[in-house]
């Protein structure tokens, strides 16, 4: 049984997703008094899970490359490195109405839609983006502009352009080539770290065996835990503590010190004492979501991993057939795939009923996949969520003001300032680790007494 200190430093963590749960653990194993709150009835945020079929898995696809370093550190600390199990895996390319496998070198220079020319300037891009180390001056240069230069017109309207529509959407026009950066130098890096080979992996169970070694490491560190607990306003009162009042609940706590893992689009309803410029700099950064499907099937579609789209009729951004990595026994002997389609906040698809959506997804798979029946179709689920990552537009870096905020003893740690990666677990993880040794690292000292 872990003995509070009543002379500790209180400190309130608001958002149960992976930064959260990381900001929690670590912080609880340094000795401080630690609150872990979230919106949801349970924790994980974007790597929670939820039953489909008679089977329980993650609610969106997660994939853990052998370059993320962070990650894979985490999972050997809480003693799951045994469960990960690591998968060679191959990439599909759907263009003109057609499949094509694009998993090796041979197969990319067969690659039909490109000329011989482009697909060497394609090349040339990639590698030369893998070799770039000052992030920064990408971020003054739009996406479309810097890849147009250097793959040139044939391939970017062939490749780029039709997926960077199916990532962003008409927001790609707003996006800094350093989006594109972090994509390629993270897989290049996998790549490099491997056998030139695309190595995939994940622990035995999806993230639900992660989360909960994390929920059990927490509790034998003394974290205490609220769920189903959204926080309507947190304000600083005269005697220096946050009280934090919670929707539709006739109660209030208090604290000593407040850390915000939650989206920017939170922060300036429910943080009330943040200045104005901070409110207005933190509602400035536009927000992807994401309508993902989760469909079990008797039987898989393809034997690849994720198979990029081109094709503008196609509603979802890619195809994830996460039985290519994960053992179908742990699926009851079913294929699960994921069809993710990534839309502004805003989007009317988040408006649009299930049946609609499904009806929609499920007459591309018809289109795409000849094999494919719905009579295969066990059962199909949908998560809706409208704030997944923040879009890295021109100078995006000057954009977020500081971690620290006006308010002493507010911090803002999220996943938005994810400046030199895309949003993932890994690059969530990251965040909360430096966090702690750059920001909050003068108040993690323990106070004997305060």
């Amino acid at each position: 049984m872990i003995v509070k200190n009543p002379n500790q430093t209180r400190f309130a963590i608001a958002g149960g997703g992976m930064l959260g749960l990381t900001l929690a653990m670590r912080m609880a194993k340094q000795g401080h008094d630690v609150t872990l709150i979230e919106a949801a009835p349970s924790l994980g945020g974007l790597a929670s899970v939820w039953n489909i079929g008679d089977i329980e898995f993650d609610r969106h696809y997660h994939v853990t490359l052998l370059s993320d370093s962070r990650l894979r550190n985490l999972v050997s600390e809480i003693g799951l490195e045994d469960e990960m199990r690591w998968i060679e895996t191959k990439t599909g390319f759907y263009t003109d109405d057609k499949l094509y496998s694009m998993s090796n070198t041979k197969e990319f220079l067969q690659f039909p839609p490109l000329t011989l020319i482009e697909k060497l300037r394609l090349g040339g891009t990639i590698f030369y983006a893998s070799k770039i180390s000052n992030w920064k001056r990408l971020e003054k240069l739009p996406v479309a502009k810097w890849l147009r230069r250097w793959s040139g017109t044939g391939t970017f309207k062939k490749i780029w352009e039709p997926l960077l529509k199916a990532k962003l959407g008409d927001s790609y026009k707003i996006t800094s080539a350093a989006f594109i950066w972090a994509h390629i130098s993270r897989m290049y890096k996998a790549r490099r770290t491997g056998l030139k080979k695309e190595m995939f992996g994940y622990v035995k169970g999806g993230y639900r065996t992660i989360i909960n070694r994390l929920i059990d490491v927490m509790q034998e560190q003394g974290v205490a835990v609220k769920t189903a607990s959204p926080i309507e306003n947190i304000q600083k009162l005269d005697d220096g503590q946050f009280e934090v009042k919670y929707a539709g609940q006739d109660r209030t706590d208090h604290f000593d010190k407040v850390i915000m893992t939650t989206p920017n689009s939170i922060l300036s309803r429910v943080c009330s004492d943040l200045n104005e410029d901070e409110k207005k700099r933190f509602d400035s950064v536009d927000y992807l979501g994401i309508v993902c499907a989760s469909v079990l099937l008797k039987k898989g579609l393809s034997p690849y991993y994720v198979t990029n789209i081109t094709d503008d009729w196609v509603p979802m951004t890619a195809v994830i057939e996460m039985t290519t990595i994960v053992d179908p026994e742990e699926l009851g002997g079913n294929s699960l795939v994921y069809l993710p389609k990534y839309v502004p906040s805003d989007h009317e698809l988040f408006d649009k009923s299930d049946e609609e959506i499904q009806e929609s997804f499920l007459s591309a798979l018809d289109r795409m996949y000849p094999e494919f029946s719905r009579e295969d179709v066990i059962d199909f689920k949908l998560s809706r969520v409208r704030s997944v990552m923040a879009i890295p537009t021109l100078e995006y870096s000057k954009l977020l003001p500081p971690m620290k905020s006006s308010v002493e003893g507010l911090y803002v740690v999220n996943s938005s300032y994810i400046l030199k990666g895309n949003l993932n677990v890994n690059e969530s993880i990251t965040i909360a680790e430096d966090a702690m040794e750059t920001v909050l690292k003068d108040e993690l000292a323990i106070k004997a007494n305060r």
